[in-house]
């Protein structure tokens, strides 16, 4: 079975880049790539206009049940035929693209995290972190060039949907990230450590290894009767 790796944090985090050097460094044969942003629901019964006022930074804006089904398809080693999402028209495009899974499957997204359904498909969870100012810099410079955005589109949906969406659903869904990393600069230990974490993935998958949280244990009843006996 491929092992799952849910990658989240907040829009222009870093996500893509910082996996992409941990990919290179690991082997790209290794690993499969998908984003969660190619999962945005179908829109074509919606005009342009009505589109751009979709709130795309809520997990309303996702199609939950395609996610979780190709997701689990892909641990399961079966290929899958994934949407492609078009941010130029706020909509999937024509037809879909064939993902034969590796032995990491690496799954990235601002929602990576938020569902717990994908959470419990998911081996290994990720949350890349920077700071506000970092990501909408990121983002603005970003949105003018590969989705060719006005200014003031790109700094009124910042504020009026991405920034309070993070602080409110993104930021917590850290809570269930095994590790967390920086990535306020290029110039840190980020992509080093989560390059020696995938190794270990992969060392998994090729051992076919499958683990069972100890966290449980923590709370059990046992231990609360034990701690809070008079």
């Amino acid at each position: 079975m491929a092992r799952i790796i849910l990658v989240g944090g907040g829009s222009s985090s870093g996500k893509t880049y910082v996996t992409t050097q941990v990919i290179r460094n690991i082997g790209a044969e290794n690993v499969t790539r998908i984003t969660i942003d190619d999962y945005y629901k179908d829109q074509t019964d919606l005009p342009l206009e009505e589109r751009k006022k979709v709130n795309y930074d809520h997990p309303k804006a996702f199609d939950w049940q395609l996610i979780r089904e190709q997701i689990r398809m892909l641990k399961e080693d079966k290929a899958i035929d994934k949407p492609i999402y078009d941010f130029t028209i706020h909509n999937r495009k024509t037809g879909t693209e064939r993902i034969v899974p590796s032995k990491l499957v690496v799954v990235e997204g601002i929602m990576a995290l938020v569902d717990r359904k994908l959470r419990d498909i998911g081996d290994l969870k990720v949350f890349i972190s920077a700071s506000r100012e970092r990501r909408l810099l990121r983002r603005m410079i970003r949105d003018r060039h590969e989705r060719k955005r006005d200014f003031e589109g790109i700094v009124t949906q910042y504020f009026n949907t991405v920034q309070p969406m993070f602080e409110e659903i993104i930021a917590p869904s850290s809570n269930y990230a095994d590790v967390i990393v920086n990535n306020d600069g290029k110039k840190n230990l980020a992509i080093d450590v989560l390059t020696c974490v995938f190794r270990q993935e992969l060392e998994k998958a090729r051992l076919g290894e499958s683990e069972e949280s100890v966290m449980d244990d923590e709370f059990s009843e046992q231990n609360l009767t034990d701690a809070f006996q008079i």
